[in-house]
């Protein structure tokens, strides 16, 4: 039998490497995510809006815990600057069981969710 995963990566873009510093760092301060990376300098190539856009992007990958992605997912689209941002779940299967327990340690302390 396969293990569900309990950890994921998200892939997101953001405009610019400031946003997508931004944006990773508040997720870490809230305890969201363990770790945000950014890569800039990606250049990403879609159509929008009846036309084929070009345009430099970065990418933000975030590493959590597979219970947080709806409210990783829910901040980004706060904290973004894009009417549709590209925030991605890619389950992690398996990995550095070290590294995997370190994830849940630095997210176990996130705020629990607003009540509505």
């Amino acid at each position: 039998m396969e293990s569900i995963p309990q950890h994921s990566l998200l892939y997101v873009t953001a405009e610019n490497r400031e946003e997508a510093v931004a944006i990773g760092r508040e997720l870490v301060e809230e305890r969201l995510v363990a770790c945000a990376n950014v890569l800039d300098g990606m250049t990403s190539i879609y159509h929008w809006k009846d036309a084929i856009e070009q345009t430099g992007e970065a990418i933000l990958l975030l590493k959590t815990r597979q219970e947080l992605v709806p409210r990783v997912i829910d901040r980004v689209q706060v904290l973004h600057s894009y009417d549709c941002p590209c925030v991605v779940e890619l389950p992690i299967k398996s990995g550095n069981p070290a590294f995997l327990q370190w994830i849940t340690d630095e997210t176990i302390a996130a705020a629990p969710p607003p009540v509505a």
